[in-house]
């Protein structure tokens, strides 16, 4: 892909998003009124949540960083917020891709149909991940975005470029809230503060702790940077990969296949995915102690409320669900829940809130890989 203005890119993204929006299922059936209702108290407990998460973290604004706005979007309001934060964050590996083929001659028609082919692809995977998430926050969106509903009904934010405020920001996607708390039988007001708590969490670790930001984009830059551009060389290494699974000439040893990227990583490139792992697994586990350690106190029915998610959570949707899961690497999402918790718990439990607070004094301070398995090495090692 190059920039919007300077020729074809190498991924249609205005056709990644029209083939999203137009394979993504409907959402629940709610009456306008209730839709306004669901959005309104969305953004209140946004903003309670904001409350309790600092007040229970000890985690204030960063010195000079400003807050970072809250959007409810839909379906379609969340695959733009997506598209628009892939955009910025893989615009240095689709310029060198987009270099190699302008040194290539001949390719510009077939670039033309792969950029196609690709934004089809993108946007059923877009689709299918538009009717999962809850709630996101989203790091790496660019700057520039409304705070103020501005949808054709006036119900939802509609994600874009416009305004100065700064990158990131979080979505809370309404019509998927309602549908998991429908379909756990929880109550509604109970339910949508709970996931508040957790994604707010993730606000606050980012606009609390300024460098953060930075340091995972440096390292995805990082990551993208060691891609093979070179499509002959991602094939061979996929083979290989797949060479070693069941079912694909491989002898195997019973196990399944892992997600994507993961057939088609470099040694560089699993090196960096194992700390970002660790930094990923450290804010999800986080986030999950704040919600269960604030819940009791505002949430009432906060124990049926976990039990019933945990339930889901575990068996997925059913058996394509679950194949997907896999394949897209939610799966080891789901993992980085439980292990940063324990580890978050763990923490606190020896060192206690403060100690485990000077986790955000430097990227030499986060967890490794092996630390978030093992939380008194952690503690040795920083808190002494």
């Amino acid at each position: 892909m190059t920039s919007a203005n300077s020729g074809a890119e190498m991924v249609d993204w205005d056709l990644a998003v029209a083939t999203a929006v137009r394979l993504a299922r409907p959402g629940p059936r709610v009456g306008r009124e209730e839709a306004r209702a669901v959005v309104s108290e969305l953004r209140r407990h946004a903003v309670e949540a904001e409350r309790h998460v600092r007040e229970f973290t000890r985690m204030g604004l960063g010195e000079g960083t400003p807050g970072t706005p809250v959007l409810v979007v839909d379906r379609p309001g969340w695959v733009r917020a997506n598209v628009a934060g892939f955009r910025t964050v893989v615009r240095p590996l689709t310029d060198r891709l987009a270099a190699r083929r302008q040194e290539s001659p001949g390719t510009a028609a077939v670039g033309s149909v792969g950029a196609k082919a690709t934004g089809v692809e993108v946007g059923a995977v877009l689709a299918f991940l538009s009717a999962k998430v809850l709630g996101q926050y989203e790091t790496f969106a660019p700057a520039g975005l409304p705070t103020a509903p501005d949808s054709p009904e006036g119900l939802f934010d509609q994600p874009r470029r416009g305004l100065a405020t700064p990158p990131g920001r979080l979505l809370l996607v309404a019509p998927n809230i309602v549908h998991v708390e429908r379909e756990l039988d929880v109550a509604p007001h109970d339910f949508r503060l709970w996931v508040c708590l957790h994604e707010e969490t993730h606000r606050t670790q980012f606009t609390a702790v300024p460098w953060l930001r930075d340091h995972i984009q440096s390292e995805v830059q990082e990551f993208l940077a060691q891609t093979d551009v070179d499509p002959s060389a991602l094939l061979d290494r996929l083979r290989e990969a797949l060479g070693g699974l069941p079912g694909f000439g491989g002898r195997g040893n019973g196990s399944t296949a892992g997600s994507l990227t993961d057939l088609v990583q470099t040694p560089a490139q699993r090196e960096i995915l194992a700390r970002l792992t660790a930094v990923m697994s450290l804010l999800e586990g986080h986030a999950d102690v704040v919600m269960d350690g604030v819940g009791p106190a505002v949430v009432p029915s906060v124990t049926e409320i976990r039990e019933k998610f945990q339930r889901r959570r575990d068996r997925g949707s059913g058996r394509l669900d679950l194949v997907l899961r896999r394949l897209l690497g939610m799966d080891a999402k789901l993992r980085q829940y439980q292990d940063g918790a324990v580890f978050v718990r763990g923490v606190v439990e020896r060192s206690g809130m403060d100690g485990f607070n000077r986790v955000w004094t430097s990227p030499n301070t986060l967890p490794t890989k092996d630390e978030i398995h093992d939380p008194a090495s952690w503690v040795a090692r920083v808190v002494g």
